[in-house]
């Protein structure tokens, strides 16, 4: 029997998983925290708001009904930012099946807990043991609904989930790999969006490629620090969700954290910078969960300082980068 599948948010990645699973055969049921969101894309099939002209297939149904969001599924794919996470599952949590797996597309750290999504998961429904996973590598979704060519990774603890994800969402333009390495995975898609942000920045001040490549490849080193302290795989940020993504975020064109940080270059305010796009820049708050990680551990993360101090202290992006070129000299390894 086809699996049925729920996804729990209408932007643009949960609606480019939805395609890609109906693609696949499976009962999909798309839905919206918002009901008149919800009535919008049932009626006209089609997100306009994140994806204008990507038709949703008749197949996959809509909803804006809590009680119909979970309802005969087999997976549950959370599909909605990490910062709203919480609030959403709270809300579905008296329909949510006790043994439901969920596997997460959320790229970020929650700022009050600093936990990952999928701890944030389980927590939230008050089960430590819930199967959880995570689907997350260079993954673009207005580029998986062109079908254009995508790899990423399914991560989870438990190897059969894992494997059960990759089934689901494989496509001839949409390759998946497992990894069990789920801390690794979770923590690489949340600390590329923060150095996306600088390179975005760098874009903005006109900084060129040679700074943007030494940033890509120190952000590399602080972001695998951060996460072997965390108790990850150093492999998984050599990987599709450690250095795959992080170079895909960092010069998209179309990459939220590097489109905002770009305006930050430009002169913008952090506030107006936001205020532009329609999406969540996840970097954004991502940045003062993962410095509070980063105390935690220890670990020194000179680059997630800089972007905090210019988001969040007023300090010129001009004056940041002459603070990282001018620290310390000392061997690379």
């Amino acid at each position: 029997m086809a699996a049925r599948v729920s996804i729990i948010g209408d932007g643009a990645m949960g609606t480019a998983c939805a395609i890609m699973l109906a693609e696949n055969g499976c009962r999909v049921r798309l839905w919206s925290a918002f009901a008149d969101a919800a009535a919008d894309l049932a009626q006209t099939r089609e997100n306009g708001r994140f994806l204008p002209g990507v038709r949703l297939p008749e197949p996959v149904a809509v909803t804006g009904e809590d009680a119909e969001a979970l309802a005969g599924a087999d997976l549950a794919v959370c599909a909605v930012p990490s910062q709203f996470i919480r609030p959403v599952w709270r809300r579905l949590a008296p329909h949510c099946p006790p043994a439901l797996p969920i596997c997460s597309v959320a790229k970020g750290i929650e700022q009050r807990t600093q936990l990952r999504p999928t701890q944030v998961l389980r927590d939230v429904l008050g089960d430590g043991n819930r199967p959880v996973a995570a689907l997350s590598g260079p993954s673009i979704a207005p580029e998986v609904v062109r079908r254009q060519p995508a790899t990423v990774v399914a991560a989870s603890q438990d190897v059969e989930l894992a494997e059960w994800v990759q089934r689901l969402f494989m496509r001839p333009y949409f390759r998946v790999y497992t990894n069990p390495d789920l801390t690794g995975v979770e923590l690489a898609g949340a600390t590329k969006n923060v150095i996306a942000i600088a390179a975005g920045i760098l874009d903005g001040l006109g900084s060129g490629d040679n700074a943007k490549a030494a940033l890509l490849t120190r952000g590399l080193a602080e972001i695998t620090r951060l996460g072997v302290a965390l108790g990850a795989q150093p492999e998984t940020f050599a990987g599709l969700a450690g250095v795959g993504d992080l170079v895909t975020t960092c010069i998209s064109p179309s990459g939220r954290n590097r489109s905002f940080g770009q305006a930050i270059g430009q002169g913008k305010s952090r506030a107006d910078a936001l205020a532009a796009t329609e999406s969540v820049v996840e970097g954004v708050d991502t940045t003062v969960s993962v410095l509070g990680l980063a105390e935690r551990a220890g670990v020194e993360m000179p680059i997630t300082q800089a972007v905090n101090g210019v988001l969040f202290a007023g300090t010129p992006p001009s004056e940041a980068i002459r603070g990282l070129m001018t620290r310390p000299m000392k061997a690379e390894t």
